[in-house]
């Protein structure tokens, strides 16, 4: 089968692989119909993330149609076509008990931090993802989900990961009616927070980010305040001036480890990695927020350490809450609200290119090419 595969940073390319096989009762094989390339992707593409092996094939974000089932499998049938979350759960320990899919316990080796992820290297438990015409799926049981018949796959696909992730953002901000809420990134996660903003109450949604292509797409898809970092002297003291020297109820970091902003940051934690990343937007979120507010967390960030401002978290009785989406334990309540018309997930597609481009996609998402937004691969398979 063609497969996208890793070569170190900045280089991927389409080659053939073996085709995946049952290697336990409970998997399944899916036939990948639809993968995006996500943010998250970028920072395994430009060697952020830790463990990324040479071979790895990326994608966590795909849908497919079931070509064989293990012999354990009771929930899905050959032909079924369904999405499945970027977590691998196995639906029965501690955590996925508590709803916790992104901290399975039993998915990962490297369980003591997050649980299994499709594509994202050795760190998320080494299994090879979606950025191809054919994916072994655990756990089939739990996970994949079917796609009802009246959704748009290129909905569907979205529904793996981004829109997950940004509605947790703002769920995790506990947002309250009349909040003010400031998003940090307007690329898809970014777009998707703003968005789920408002589902949650919130009288004021800011975007910022450098590129006014994406804040100008935050403001028709959002409906949001946007601004220009590169045109401040500090964004902290403006948003502290626009929210009556208060600072904002909730921010939320949907950036991550490739921040820029900050040269210090720029050199440390993306040049000689000695951070996990770039922590821009997280000191400007912990900066911004107001005495008692709560952080919200989705970047990416690798597993060493950041300079972080933790006497600020102290001594402004900030809450700071972080994980990886759940997308299974979230997924009626967004199916529910992409039925109802309150979210439309597909608007943020702008590339659709053939798995066989993915180079080509990978180059314009990270040069942040032709008003990229958020670009989905079609394998031929498909």
């Amino acid at each position: 089968m063609l497969a996208m595969d890793y070569r170190g940073p900045m280089r991927v390319r389409v080659t053939q692989k073996a085709m995946p096989t049952i290697q336990h009762p409970q998997d399944a094989i899916v036939r990948v119909t639809r993968s995006c390339i996500c943010g998250s992707d970028i920072h395994l593409y430009c060697g952020m993330v830790p463990d990324t092996r040479v071979g790895m094939t990326f994608g966590h974000e795909f849908t497919g149609i079931v070509e064989e089932v293990g012999s354990e499998v009771r929930n899905l049938k050959t032909g079924d076509h369904v999405l499945v979350p970027f977590n691998i759960a196995c639906g029965r320990c501690h955590f996925c008990k508590q709803g916790l899919f992104g901290n399975c316990h039993e998915a990962n080796p490297q369980a003591t931090a997050v649980g299994g992820i499709f594509g994202y290297s050795h760190t998320a438990g080494g299994y090879d993802g979606g950025q191809a015409q054919y994916v072994r799926v655990p756990y089939a049981d739990v996970g994949p989900t079917v796609i009802p018949d009246w959704m748009d796959p290129d909905d569907a696909v979205l529904l793996t990961d981004v829109v997950p992730t940004g509605y947790q953002a703002a769920e995790m901000g506990s947002i309250q009616p009349g909040d003010t809420v400031v998003v940090f990134g307007a690329g898809p996660v970014g777009l998707l927070a703003a968005k789920s903003a408002w589902l949650f109450g919130a009288s004021r949604v800011i975007v910022l980010d450098h590129l006014d292509y994406r804040l100008e797409f935050a403001a028709r898809f959002a409906n949001a305040e946007v601004y220009n970092f590169l045109s401040m002297d500090d964004p902290v003291v403006f948003l502290k001036k626009t929210t009556d020297s208060l600072g904002a109820d909730v921010c939320i970091d949907a950036v991550g480890a490739d921040a820029s902003g900050n040269p210090l940051h720029t050199l440390l934690g993306k040049k000689l990695k000695l951070e996990a990343g770039s922590a821009v937007a997280l000191h400007w979120a912990i900066n911004s927020v107001k005495k008692g507010g709560v952080v919200s967390i989705v970047g990416v960030y690798g597993p060493t350490g950041n300079m972080i401002p933790i006497g600020n978290v102290v001594n402004k009785g900030i809450t700071i809450r972080a994980n990886q989406a759940s997308v299974k334990r979230l997924l009626p309540r967004l199916i529910e609200h992409v039925k109802e018309g309150r979210l439309n997930p597909k608007e943020i597609i702008t590339h659709r290119l053939p798995l066989e481009e993915v180079s080509e996609g990978y180059r314009i998402f990270t040069s942040k090419l032709d008003g990229c937004i958020k670009p989905v691969l079609y394998p031929n398979a498909a």
